[in-house]
């Protein structure tokens, strides 16, 4: 019986996890399921024919650790999404390639250190009242800021505290992430799955289920999934399993981010999902052979 340990973490009391409905649907395959901490430094990784990263939820608390992770298990056995893919996407500056290559993405300011006074020409350079800025490796929205030019001094010393040193980013606020809500696209093996809708509680831009988030089943249109297949055309490599988070900006659509790590991919939100991602791994793992 073939094995996969879907990669976690040591504690997720406080996050929402729904990779429990791959359980039997890999078992109608045949496949055994465990779930391992990456940071479970006693496992041994060839006991596993796959190892998919999923709610490996802190990794973004040490970086360097998370990626010394995957390279081990990858030396071991194979390792989903493949590891080149997953260190590109680890850090957000992969955005100015996707814009390189014509995905439409949000504009974005990068910055290897803080300067406040850059921060506030940001303003003006995207022609915004709203800014947010937080950490080019991150997950989760934290240390994310939504600013204004009203609370800036006010997060003026906690700015420079987050972020004195450390590689960031600058877009400007989006507003169609509170008045309609950001999209979120599931790819398996390259084709869609589902897609969801995720809205932020009032007076909140963070769209998490984790931070009081909505989130609902709906239909991508036409364009979204035009946006969606141009960039999964874009990434460097194919990958079993990729996320696309966008939003309606300037009347069209525009790529937020790009999830290939530990997306929570929502299986409870549709039924059906759990067995397509299962399907598609099978036919990943076993492409058909040329006749």
């Amino acid at each position: 019986m073939p094995r996969v340990a879907l990669l976690s973490t040591d504690n997720l009391e406080e996050f929402f996890v729904y990779d429990e409905l791959l359980t039997a649907p890999l078992a109608k395959h045949g496949w055994q399921t465990d779930t391992v901490s990456w940071r479970n430094d006693r496992i041994d990784w060839t006991y596993y024919d796959l190892v998919i990263v999923r709610s490996t939820w802190d990794y973004q608390q040490d970086p360097d650790a998370f990626i010394s992770r995957l390279k081990h298990i990858a030396a071991h056995t194979r390792l989903e999404n493949p590891l080149a893919l997953m260190l590109w996407n680890i850090d957000k500056s992969y955005l100015t390639e996707l814009a390189a290559r014509g995905v439409p993405v949000i504009p974005t300011h990068w910055a290897s250190c803080f300067d406040y006074d850059a921060l506030l020409r940001c303003f003006e350079t995207f022609s915004s009242q709203g800014l947010v800025i937080k950490p080019t490796v991150s997950a989760n929205a934290d240390d994310t800021f939504w600013l204004t030019p009203d609370n800036c001094a006010d997060h003026q010393q906690q700015l420079q505290n987050t972020f004195g040193q450390r590689p960031h980013m600058i877009q400007p606020f989006v507003n169609a992430i509170t008045e309609e809500g950001e999209y979120s696209l599931f790819y398996f093996g390259g084709a869609l799955s589902h897609t969801i809708i995720k809205t932020p509680k009032q007076h909140d831009f963070r769209v998490q289920e984790e931070h009081g988030g909505q989130l609902e089943l709906v239909s991508a249109s036409v364009r979204m999934q035009a946006v969606g297949e141009q960039t999964l055309a874009a990434l460097p490599a194919s990958a079993l399993y990729a996320r696309i988070d966008m939003v309606r900006f300037n009347d069209d659509w525009a790529v937020m981010e790009v999830e290939l790590i530990e997306p929570s991919l929502y299986f409870n939100l549709d039924p059906a999902s759990p067995a397509r991602f299962v399907e598609a791994m099978l036919g990943y793992l076993e492409p058909p052979q040329p006749a």
